[in-house]
């Protein structure tokens, strides 16, 4: 066989195993197929408990949760009725910290001198699930995740100058839980699925 033959039989040998491994999914390589724990495949999932001073955050939780078994189709969520397993989750904390703050010594008599005013705010979430059996109430899977993100506090009209405007700051706040809802419950789901 010729140095071309040769060479374009392997690249055409390559082409295809390129080919394969795009159209293979990649969760299935080593790992088996994902699926919840001891196989069930209804299951239910009540509104999260909010223990915590964060009106709604629960929701957020809850939601996200229902998205990614949605979006991933494994296992079917249907009425506490009908469920082999029940997934109930908690909001166990939400804290939400200054952590870089601006002294302001002199603006012109705008703002008091000495004024402190905070220019960023870190918030860590904790959150905890546990999948029950209907049948008996047996708890066969429990975790606890956590998340942290950090915001801008908003902006007074002076550049560079940050203060507690209330509604700005509750309203960056709950973005900010929500999407720190999206990728903790995305992790709670990839752990709650992995190779049972």
């Amino acid at each position: 066989m010729s140095f071309r033959a040769d060479r374009a039989l392997s690249m055409g040998v390559g082409a295809i195993l390129m080919a394969f491994a795009l159209s293979s999914c990649a969760y299935s390589w080593g790992l088996g197929p994902r699926r919840l724990p001891e196989g069930h495949t209804r299951l239910a999932i009540p509104v999260f408990k909010n223990r915590t001073h964060e009106a709604g955050a629960e929701v957020a939780f809850t939601n996200s949760m229902i998205r990614e078994f949605q979006r991933s189709r494994i296992g079917q969520i249907v009425d506490k009725r009908e469920a082999e397993v029940v997934l109930e989750g908690s909001v166990d904390e939400i804290v939400s910290t200054s952590v870089d703050q601006l002294k302001v010594d002199q603006l012109g008599g705008l703002i008091p001198q000495g004024t402190i005013l905070n220019t960023v705010y870190r918030v860590t979430v904790h959150t905890s699930l546990q999948l029950k059996r209907v049948s008996d109430g047996r708890i066969i899977w429990s975790d606890s995740f956590s998340g942290e993100r950090s915001y801008l506090a908003p902006k007074l009209g002076l550049e560079g100058l940050n203060s507690a405007n209330a509604l700005y700051n509750h309203s960056a706040r709950q973005e900010l839980i929500a999407a720190m809802a999206v990728d903790v419950m995305a992790e709670a789901h990839g752990r709650l699925t992995e190779n049972f």
